[in-house]
Formats: C-alpha cells, sequence, structure tokens
C-alpha cells in the first residue's frame, strides 16, 4: 500500500511541476502582453484568407516563427527579425508550424508583396519557383472562355496557360487567402530603441 502511495504522490509532484513549468509560468510571462503600435488587427478579408490557409494545411509546411541567429540561420535566408511573442496577439490560433518544407511567411509581405506573383504561384508553384514542391490550387480559381468586368486575369508564363484562349481568374478565396499573405508584414521595430550614451 505504501508503494502505491508513494507511486501515486511522486506521479502528482512530477505533473505539479510539469504543469507550473509548461504552462503557469509561460502564462505569467506573457499574460500582459500589448500588441506593437506597427501591428495592426486582420482585417474581414485577411481572416477570411487566414481560414483559407488553415483549410489548406498551408501550416504544414510553412512555419511562421524565424528563429534567433544563435539559433537557425533564418535571418541570412531573408525570413526577417526573430518572432516575439507580441507578434502573435492577434492570431488565434496561432499558426507557428514545425515544418520548413517551404520558407518561413513571418515576412512574406514584405518579401513579395506582388498580388500578382502570389496568385499566380498558388495556381501553378512552378511557374513562378522552378523546382518547387508546393502543390498547386487549381480549384481556387476558375478557367473560363472570358473574364468578368471586375475579375482579374491571371498572367500565366505561357507553356502554363489554359488550352483554347481560356484565361484563369481568382475566385474570392483564393484572393481572400493573398490579402492574408501579404498581411504578413513583421517589419516593425518590437524593442524600444537603445538609449543614447551621454557624452562628457
Amino acid at each position: 500500500m505504501d508503494s502505491e502511495l508513494t507511486l501515486a504522490s511522486g506521479a502528482m509532484v512530477a505533473l505539479g511541476v510539469a504543469t507550473a513549468a509548461l504552462v503557469v509560468m509561460p502564462y505569467m510571462e506573457v499574460r500582459d502582453l500589448r500588441p506593437p503600435p506597427a501591428l495592426k488587427p486582420y482585417t474581414s478579408a485577411q481572416l477570411r484568407g487566414r481560414e483559407v490557409y488553415i483549410a489548406n494545411g498551408c501550416v504544414y509546411c510553412h512555419t511562421q516563427q524565424p528563429r534567433d541567429r544563435k539559433v537557425g540561420p533564418d535571418g541570412e535566408r531573408g525570413w526577417g527579425r526573430p518572432s516575439v511573442p507580441a507578434d502573435y496577439v492577434y492570431d488565434k490560433p496561432h499558426l507557428l508550424g514545425s515544418m520548413r518544407t517551404g520558407p518561413d511567411l513571418f515576412n512574406i509581405g514584405a518579401r513579395q508583396p506582388s498580388k500578382d506573383w502570389h496568385l499566380g504561384h498558388l495556381y501553378q508553384p512552378r511557374a513562378y519557383v522552378p523546382g518547387s514542391i508546393m502543390p498547386a490550387y487549381p480549384y481556387l480559381f476558375d478557367v473560363k472562355d472570358a473574364a468578368e468586368a471586375d475579375e482579374q486575369v491571371l498572367t500565366l508564363p505561357p507553356e502554363y496557360r489554359p488550352m483554347g484562349g481560356k484565361v484563369v481568374v481568382p475566385t474570392p478565396a483564393a484572393l481572400d487567402l493573398v490579402r492574408y499573405l501579404q498581411a504578413l508584414n513583421h517589419t516593425y521595430p518590437v524593442l524600444p530603441p537603445e538609449p543614447k550614451a551621454s557624452t562628457p
């Protein structure tokens, strides 16, 4: 009986320590975070695009968390400064990701601001990044004989254009997804400037 009581007590202590270290202490550290002044909440279109991003599993291949220079070469790859907890104030759920099959997207809106590039890349990634293993998302587009007056026609390289003079136009979901990707721009400063040393 004593051994069972000792085992149960040990398990409870281990659970308590793990909960304190992995849940309580991180919560205490970030509970009063304020968003950086330049970080804006997502618009309704960007939030819809975020849902498309989640639904298509983009988070399985792309992270949104550049690492510190001491941990990895993310800065040298052009992915921007290391992320900080305040960068994710408006992200629910957080889409940090853990796989880097594709590049980190934390700053894709700054690295690639072109709407046309994003749309074409979603329709056929290899037309824009030779050798890319990213899947194409043709179901986010319509192939039509002619575009309506308010529709944008994709400008694709000749070898990727549909046959018969048809045109490719993005669906509202594709446009919202691109708006979300363009919003991923965390190039604002997050730390206050260093105080200047006084001159004697």
